[in-house]
Parts: C-alpha cells; structure tokens; sequence
C-alpha cells in the first residue's frame, strides 16, 4: 500500500522540528524537509492548528508543539508502567499460577496493556490492545475508584450499561455503590460479571501522588479462582505486589492511625 503524501510530508516536517528544538523559520524548515515553501507552509499551518506545532510570534520560528509533547508523555508514562510492573506481574502469576492483566484508562475504558499468562486449560480472551468497559471488569472498578470526582461523573454518565453475564451491574447507582466500596476495600472484583465462568480481582497502582495510574488483575476460572481463595490467598497478593510495584514510583502509604 502506498503511503499518503501529505500525512508523510507532516511527518517529514515533524521529525526535522525534532533535530532543532530551538526551531525552524519556514524557510529553512522548507529547504531541510526537501518541500517547496507553499507546501511547507500549508502543512506546517495545519499541524499548527492542530497543536503539534507551535511558532513563536518573535523569531517567527516552528517548533514542536504541547498536543505532541502530551501523546508522548501519555506512551511513555504507559511504557514505564509496563517496564515497572513486569518483574513483579511475572512473580506473581508464576505465584498463583493464573493469568495477570495490566491495564489503564483510556477514554472511558479499560485497555489492556501486558498480559502474563499460564499454561492453563482454560485460556482469557483478553489481548494485549484490547479494550473492556470498565463497569463490568475488576481491573476498572479499580481505575473508576482513583478518577477524580469530575471526570468519573463525566465518565459514568456517558456508559452505556451491557448486560453481558447474568451478575453484571447495569445501573449508576450500584456501581458508585461498588466503587465506594473499591475504595474502601483497597481492591475490586469482577465476580463473573464479565465473562461467563470467570472471576478476577483486581489492584491500583498509585504514582508517587498517589494517583491511581494503572491496574492489574488476577483472571481465572471460578473452579479455581473461588471466593475462599480470594478471601483467604489472593487479596494479601495483590496487596503486597500492589505496595511493591507502587513504591517504584515513589508512593509511600501512608498508615492509619
């Protein structure tokens, strides 16, 4: 497939900005891009627009812009988690010998980061890129409890509730009720509320603000992941790995008193 050329001519633009933070006059960006002035200009104008570049009213210079600086803080903020969590999600599925997800939040859902899986009959339909509600999952319950108030009520009030399991919440009112006691509680469950036959529980990851920034989850089969074993296993180990990956970031728990 061939490429588009306006969209390769912006990323011409974009990665010589790139090799001259201190910035570019149209001219010279025109002549090291290898385009004719008009089209460096146009181009440049729209990505200006858009918010990927930016020129200073002084020198007349571009530059990179604040909305590309953001998408890359958001992959590499989301690539440190991966890198952090690995080691410690590897453990722990080794440990209980059970699929581990990593996930975050990414406009109004949960998506699916890293996935540590056993060699165990029964397997998750979860894929790495994958995206899930986040009423209906363990890991989201987590990441709906850490969302400030603004945001979680602008989230929750755009969901649209799917009955997917006879156990799924499908109103407002019962998950702030769940997510009131995610908080409370430190951890979530998915209690076959997802998908048929599965249970999960799941932990925050905080950042050293203590900002919820990501989650993660024990998955399996009821057979296997039984609320006993829940109660009595697997609460103390997303616990300790929780406490152990989020001190990487610097988070310090502060202790009731």
């Amino acid at each position: 497939m061939s490429n588009v050329q306006s969209i390769e001519r912006a990323f011409t633009i974009l990665k010589v900005l790139s090799n001259n933070p201190d910035g570019l006059r149209i001219t010279v960006l025109a002549e090291n891009s290898s385009l004719t002035k008009s089209t460096t200009h146009r181009i440049t104008s729209t990505l200006v627009n858009l918010g990927y570049v930016q020129q200073d009213p002084e020198t007349e210079k571009y530059m990179l812009g604040n909305q590309l600086i953001k998408l890359t803080s958001v992959m590499l903020n989301n690539m440190d988690v991966i890198k952090v969590a690995e080691p410690y999600l590897v453990n722990l599925s080794r440990d209980v010998n059970e699929t581990v997800h990593l996930c975050v939040e990414n406009n109004g859902e949960v998506l699916y980061v890293d996935k540590k899986e056993k060699n165990q009959n029964i397997r998750m339909y979860s894929t790495i890129g994958s995206r899930a509600p986040l009423y209906c999952t363990a890991v989201g319950k987590v990441l709906l409890s850490g969302m400030n108030p603004i945001y979680f009520e602008e989230v929750i009030n755009n969901m649209t509730f799917e009955l997917r399991t006879a156990l799924t919440i499908t109103s407002q009112e019962k998950l702030r009720k769940e997510i009131e006691k995610v908080k409370v509680q430190g951890y979530a469950l998915d209690n076959v509320e997802n998908e048929e036959g599965i249970r999960c529980i799941a932990s925050p990851i905080y950042d050293y603000k203590g900002n919820i920034i990501a989650s993660f989850s024990i998955s399996g089969p009821t057979n296997r992941v039984s609320l006993d074993r829940v109660n009595t296993e697997l609460v103390k180990k997303v616990n300790m790995t929780s406490k152990l990956i989020s001190e990487q970031f610097g988070y310090i728990k502060k202790e009731s008193i």
